[in-house]
């Protein structure tokens, strides 16, 4: 192959000139790292119902990397173009809100949110009529996708012009590795300290600075342009002129608005605090109907998804000696404990936890008479490299015994939602049976008889009270409901305070408002109907399928991908690499399996993810230190390693790794997960110590995890430990591709 041009940085000999490459070098890589989750966090929540395909963002930006490495060699400066197409999308981005948050004759359909397979929460605020303009979701997607690509073919270009400059390419990789891990951990600093987004952009507009050559004061222009842009996203006031107060957690963008103490997150609402004796009677249904049906208060209570705190303060309200409130965001819990007007959070009968639900109700010693999912929806997905939500592995079987375990004798187990559609009322109904022994007891409000798979659920909320046969809390409500009929409930709380609510006609009060009427439904199932698993954790999937919309979005970004490599990669004069291609596409099954499997065993917090992604990369760091002292000459048997530990991966259950002690659990973990990592890191080191061209080489491999990343749709199908037999076909086609020598 023909060596690089002369616009690109040449090999040099000299200590100086070394020493200058590799500087630069961990700075490009700790760039790209760095502006990558920069990228995923802020587009997530400023475009619209991007939030649920953060995987559209990374895949853009490992295709901007790719392109920019293969394109290395040309003459053309990609990087001076990086700022202004920052300027670009990010403008596009605050546009797309404002024009969405201003034309309410504007609709976003999101895989026919009316009838989807697929539901994402708050997408369905507007519906589908003939006098409103439609855009699809994969059209927004897919034009943030090309100038998020575009944005990163610039550092792309760099990172492969200083791959070529330095003559040992896997002293090269583990610089890029280092820069790499420095990028994740100043992101997580960052994010701890709950820095806006402004500053992140800062950072990656001043290091992108340095590497421009034309246009120097025009750039600091536009550099100041786009965090402009980025500030006018977390704007005090919202799109009707209130004030807001803005603060990014770990997890959103959150917007407070103290005139109506609401809270948004990343532009979709979310919650609002309630003083529990003026309103939110709903929160103390489970209490009102346990109380008239003669139980004594629930004394010891767990709250999963305590948000800003109107469940905790229900509790407190009917007689709780001690509530364990769990909530994963930081600032939501700290906005409960600042401005709720009942101010459960200061109540000495509650302890905080911000912790995973899941991982807390694993770990917890204490068992409850109430255990309680409130409105459990993220509205965000757990990471950019998989379809899994924060909350995906709390509606699981094994998350549902983890629960029943937890409970007192007579306990009972309560969750509520707008669950938008019947068939998702039906799988909890059949999962909470399943587990529990009897079938539980189900209300809508409005009152349904009948809640069949079809129904559209939009706006009902609905409650599930589970208990085992012989909870004498369930056997009481259930006793009462046959002789009465109905439960009354009225939307003025101090009505119920002192006031029988089962009868079979509602109370007459003068002058107070209509009762609800609480009664059982009947619920439909439909027959084999899924029952998600922590190998198949989808819960608002109807089938194990890939939804159209993710056909469709997978059409998009391919052909947006060959498009762009077509235009911009000389792929004519010089081949892609097969061998590299297939261990990035590897490679990034991997690493979703790593991040979903640690998730479920450790917490699906940021820190755990944070935590994970920085342990890859040192144990590619390990690997390059192997290939460097021991000099590997034959890839077979690292091969038949890989292939050998993903097909245990696969093949044990992650639910196996649960029942472990902690100590055992997390040495199991850790080599179940890492090991293939290593071995991986072992083949792609040694072939890289040997390219020749290390700018194509390197681009290869990022091209193919954008392979990887549409192939992880296939979870969807097969679930997460089969998905690794996807990744086992890749490598293998890797090894097909290596040269004969």
């Amino acid at each position: 192959m023909s060596s690089p041009t002369s616009s690109a940085p040449v090999p040099v000999e000299g200590e100086g000139r070394s020493r200058r490459a590799i500087a630069e070098l961990f700075a490009i890589s700790f760039l790209v790292l760095f502006l990558e989750l920069a990228c995923i966090r802020w587009f997530g929540s400023s475009v619209v119902f991007l939030t649920f395909f953060t995987n559209i963002v990374l895949m853009a930006s490992f295709l901007g990397i790719s392109v920019g490495c293969l394109a290395a060699s040309r003459k053309v400066r990609l990087m001076d173009a990086l700022i202004p197409l920052t300027l670009a999308a990010t403008a596009a981005a605050v546009g797309t809100l404002w024009a969405y948050g201003h034309f309410s004759q504007v609709m976003v359909d999101v895989g026919d949110q009316q009838s989807p397979q697929l539901i994402y929460f708050g997408t369905d605020a507007r519906i589908k009529d003939p006098s409103r303009f439609v855009v699809p979701m994969e059209a927004v997607a897919g034009l943030f996708f090309l100038l998020i690509a575009l944005m990163f073919t610039g550092p792309g270009q760099e990172l492969g012009r200083r791959l070529d400059a330095i003559g040992d390419r896997v002293v090269a990789y583990t610089v890029d590795i280092l820069g790499s891990l420095a990028g994740i951990v100043s992101f997580g600093l960052l994010s701890y300290l709950r820095a806006p987004a402004v500053a992140w952009f800062a950072v990656a507009m001043a290091i992108a600075w340095t590497f421009t050559k034309r246009w120097r004061k025009t750039q600091l222009v536009l550099a100041a342009a786009a965090l402009g842009t980025v500030w006018l996203a977390d704007w005090p006031r919202d799109m009707q002129g209130v004030e807001t107060e803005v603060t990014w957690s770990p997890y959103y963008q959150v917007k407070y608005k103290p005139r109506y103490k609401s809270i948004d997150v990343n532009n979709l609402g979310f919650q609002g605090m309630l003083p529990m004796g003026l309103g939110g009677p709903a929160y103390m249904l489970p209490h009102l109907m346990n109380r008239d049906a003669g139980g004594k208060p629930f004394e010891d209570v767990l709250i999963v998804g305590a948000g800003s705190g109107n469940d905790v303060a229900a509790a407190l309200a009917q007689g709780a000696s001690h509530v364990d409130a769990v909530e994963i965001d930081p600032v939501i819990n700290g906005l409960g404990r600042l401005h709720h007007p009942d101010r459960p959070y200061s109540d000495p009968r509650v302890t905080i936890h911000l912790d995973d639900g899941r991982s807390f109700v694993r770990r917890t010693e204490r068992k409850y008479d109430l255990i309680s999912y409130a409105v459990v929806d993220s509205l965000a997905l757990h990471s950019g490299y998989s379809s899994v939500r924060l909350e995906s592995f709390l509606f699981t079987e094994q998350a549902f015994r983890d629960v029943k375990s937890k409970l007192k004798p007579g306990g009972v187990f309560v969750m509520y939602n707008y669950y938008r559609r019947g068939w998702v009322v039906s799988r909890l109904a059949g999962l909470a049976e399943k587990v529990f022994g009897a079938p539980p007891l189900v209300f809508s409000l409005p009152f349904q008889e009948t809640i069949t798979p079809e129904d559209d659920q939009r706006d009902h909320i609905t409650f599930l009270i589970a208990g085992d046969p012989d909870s004498a809390t369930v056997k009481a409500i259930r006793d009462r409901l046959a002789k009465d009929r109905a439960f009354w409930i009225s939307p003025q709380p101090r009505i119920n305070a002192g006031l029988d609510g089962y009868a079979a006609a509602p109370p007459l009060i003068p002058g107070a408002p209509p009762f609800h009427r609480i009664g059982p439904a009947r619920v439909e199932t439909t027959p084999g109907e899924l029952t998600p698993s922590d190998d198949w954790p989808f819960l608002y999937l109807r089938t194990a399928t890939i939804p159209a919309l993710t056909w469709r979005g997978a059409a998009v970004v391919g052909t947006l991908s060959l498009a762009l490599l077509a235009v911009m990669a000389p792929v004519r004069r010089a081949r892609p690499n097969g061998l590299m291609f297939f261990l990035g596409a590897g490679f990034m099954l991997l690493e979703t399996k790593a991040v979903v499997h640690m998730a479920l065993l450790f917490g699906a917090t940021w820190v755990v993810n944070s935590v994970v992604f920085a342990a890859i990369l040192v144990m590619i760091l390990a690997s390059n230190l192997y290939v460097l002292t021991v000099r590997p000459k034959r890839l077979a048997p690292y091969y038949a390693l890989l292939v050998a530990a993903l097909l245990v991966n696969a093949m044990v259950p992650m639910a196996t790794f649960l029942a472990l002690p902690v100590a055992t659990r997390t040495i199991a973990s850790c080599l179940v997960v890492f090991l293939p990592v290593f071995f991986a890191g072992v083949i792609f080191a040694t072939a890289f110590r040997d390219s020749q061209r290390p700018d194509i080489d390197f681009g290869s491999n990022v091209a193919g995890v954008i392979l990887g990343g549409l192939s992880e749709n296939l979870s969807l199908v097969l679930g997460f430990d089969r998905l690794l037999l996807v990744a086992v076909a890749y490598y293998l086609l890797s090894a097909a591709f290596r040269p004969r020598t």
